[in-house]
This record gives structure tokens, C-alpha cells and sequence, in this order.
């Protein structure tokens, strides 16, 4: 994402809130798979609101994944889809506020908006030839998933190569899972461009349940040429909670991943519990020595030995006494003294009942190469 702030353009009335976690309170995982180089510690700088409802250019503004560009999942129904750059009032003492600068809208390869519930913008990163998004797709209306490059005004540029067995099917045989696909994406130090799914493809096995995870795929693509180059198996975890109203549903997903450097990321499981909430959870992903499985066309009829990503967790948010909402975004960057700072945002699925919400840890040490 964004290596510096946006100078600030607009200014929105916003609320900040109270948690139970102290700032400047401090998380350290020193050793994470017992690799003390992949030491990672985080200073806690506080939390932001903004109230679900709340209008930008006549726009409302929500459904937010990505920083400090960040993409509204609004599938061109309440309005053209589109990006925001923002500006985080953010410093060592701890974060202050959270204002749109700029609404971009974005086009498709005829130039034109994107038509109502033609696309699902899920992802977004700033890369150097441009802005990376992502679209889920719909496994109902049997859209693909995909990946493009859009210039600063929001117009297509390109288009990645969907590996084979992603786009959806009418008999659910292959493909993504509706509502659980291209939700993350990640750009390496070296141009690589991470992408994943939430939850497994059809023929990789089921999704989660409250015993057992979920093996999702990520790709990683070379950057400059849209191709892909190898596919990994992340295992999403096992819902971590019942619900807790009766009857009611539950889910555990990979919503967001960010690259430390070219072998290293983080992860966010984001789960749900109807009448719990959300529990959200970051973890460090290594793939050295993972599988490459693109060759695989099932992981769950696959009698080759596969080696998933090593996986260790470095935050729980619940743990340390905050109460997240549907945690989609996160970014490191720059505050605007200096400090190295990594965001977290939700997306509060334009609902009255969630809410568009920041967190901000200072990072204090993070993976030595």
C-alpha cells in the first residue's frame, strides 16, 4: 500500500472511541515458527470510527478494505464502484482521525462504470505501474474472480491471467465459492503480487467448520506480467466460536493479506458468530519451503505431499481486550511523524448494526531478511 500519508484535502466529522486496551500498550511475538529473525512487535495507537451512514459525494461511504487507498465492496449498487484515497491523522501518541481525501470511480475496459452487480471490489494495493484491485467475483451469477491494474483516474490498464480451476461452475464441482474468494492481495518487495481466496475452492475440500479449517489457495504472480508463477496452500483455521443465538451461522476466512518482504506475510482470519461478533486474528505466514500446487487440480484427491505455509499467530484481537468489527484492510505505512505504523480496517457491510472502524499498532520491530 501507500508509502506515505495523503496530504489532507477534505475533512470529515468522525468519532473516536474508547477501548479497553491502553495506548502504547505493547504485543511481541518473538519467535514465530521458532524463527526468532521473524520477530515481530506492535505498539497499540488507538481506535476510529467512522458511523455507517455517512455520506461522501453524495455517496455513502463504507464496505472498506485497503489503505490508504482504500476499496468499497459496493457492488455499482449505491453507487459507481470506486476507491478513496484517505488521510489518517496518525503519530506516536496514538491515532486522532480518519478523513476522505479523493472518490475515484472505476472503469471497465470499455471506459465505462462498472454496471450494478457486475463486480465485488474486495482488494487494493498502489504498485508501481499503478493501482492493484480485485474482485471476488459471484459464484452465483457464475462471474469470475480477477485482478487488474486501473491508472490514478481509475480507467483499466490490464488484466492478470486467472489460473485454471478458479472461475466458478454451475454445479459447484470447481472453482470459488460465492462470497468466499479473491478477498486478499498483496504486493512483494521484489513486484510479486500475492492473491487469495477465503476459503478453499470446491475441489480443494469444504470450508471451515467449528472442527475443522479450510485449505485456501494463494497465488503469487509475477507483477509486471500478470502471469502466475506458483500457487500455495494456506490453512485457514477451524471457527474459533459457536454462535451463540440459536440457530445461528458462523464463519472463518483469510479477508486480507500484506507481504513483510518476499517470503513473509501476514494474514488476517476474520470469523464470525451470530449473537458473538467478530474475532479477528493476524498471522505470519512464511512460505519458504511451502508447495508449489499449481499443478494440483484437487487438493482433496491428491495423493502427492504437499507442504502448506508455515503459520504462526501474532495478534488476537479479542485477547487484548479490543472488540473488532469485520476487520477486511491492512496496510503498513509511514505516520505523519515518521513512525513505521501498521492500520487495520472493517468493512461494515453498509449495515446499521456494524461499522467502519480503524486500529493503528506502532511497529516496533519487524522480520529481519
Amino acid at each position: 500500500m501507500t508509502k506515505r500519508f495523503l496530504a489532507t484535502a477534505a475533512f470529515v466529522l468522525l468519532s473516536s472511541t474508547v477501548s479497553a486496551t491502553d495506548i502504547g500498550t505493547t504485543f511481541e511475538t518473538a519467535c514465530p515458527f521458532g524463527d526468532c529473525a521473524a520477530g515481530i512487535s506492535l505498539s497499540y495507537l488507538g481506535e476510529f470510527v467512522i458511523p455507517t451512514g455517512h455520506m461522501e459525494n453524495g455517496v455513502e461511504f463504507g464496505g472498506i478494505s485497503g489503505h490508504y487507498i482504500a476499496i468499497s465492496d459496493d457492488r455499482s449498487e449505491r453507487g459507481p464502484a470506486r476507491f478513496y484515497e484517505l488521510d489518517v491523522d496518525l503519530d506516536a501518541s496514538g491515532l486522532k482521525g480518519v478523513s476522505v481525501v479523493k472518490q475515484v470511480t472505476l472503469k471497465e475496459k470499455n471506459g465505462e462504470p462498472f454496471a450494478a452487480r457486475s463486480v465485488d471490489p474486495e482488494s487494493i494495493r498502489l504498485g508501481e505501474d499503478g493501482i492493484y484491485w480485485g474482485s471476488e467475483g459471484d459464484g452465483k451469477a457464475l462471474l469470475a474472480p480477477f485482478v487488474r491494474v486501473a491508472s490514478p483516474d481509475g480507467s483499466f490498464v490490464r488484466e492478470f491471467k486467472l489460473p485454471e480451476g478458479f472461475a466458478p461452475t454451475a454445479d459447484k464441482s470447481t472453482g470459488i465459492r460465492d462470497n468466499l474468494a479473491f478477498e486478499d492481495l498483496a504486493i512483494a518487495p521484489s513486484g510479486d503480487v500475492f492473491v487469495g481466496v477465503e476459503a478453499a475452492l470446491y475441489q480443494d475440500g469444504p470450508k471451515s467448520s467449528l472442527t475443522s479449517g479450510s485449505l485456501s489457495r494463494i497465488v503469487r504472480y509475477d507483477g509486471a506480467t500478470g502471469e502466475p508463477k506458483a500457487e500455495y496452500v494456506y490453512p485457514v483455521s477451524p471457527i474459533p466460536q459457536a454462535a451463540t443465538k440459536a440457530d445461528g451461522g458462523n464463519d472463518n476466512g483469510m479477508s486480507e493479506i500484506l507481504a513483510l518482504d518476499d517470503h513473509r506475510l501476514l494474514a488476517v482470519e476474520r470469523s464470525y458468530a451470530q449473537g458473538f461478533g467478530n474475532n479477528i486474528k493476524i498471522m505470519m505466514m512464511d512460505l519458504t519451503d511451502a508447495t508449489d500446487v499449481s499443478a494440483i487440480v484437487s487438493l482433496a484427491k491428491n495423493d502427492q505431499r504437499v507442504v502448506p505455509v508455515r503459520k504462526s499467530q501474532v495478534l488476537d484481537l479479542r485477547a487484548i481486550g479490543l472488540v473488532p468489527d469485520n476487520i477486511e484492510a491492512m496496510s503498513l505505512g509511514k505516520a505523519k511523524d515518521g513512525t513505521d505504523v501498521l492500520i487495520l480496517g472493517s468493512d461494515n457491510n453498509f449495515s446499521t448494526s456494524q461499522k467502519t472502524q480503524f486500529y493503528a499498532f506502532k511497529v516496533l520491530s519487524r522480520p529481519q531478511q
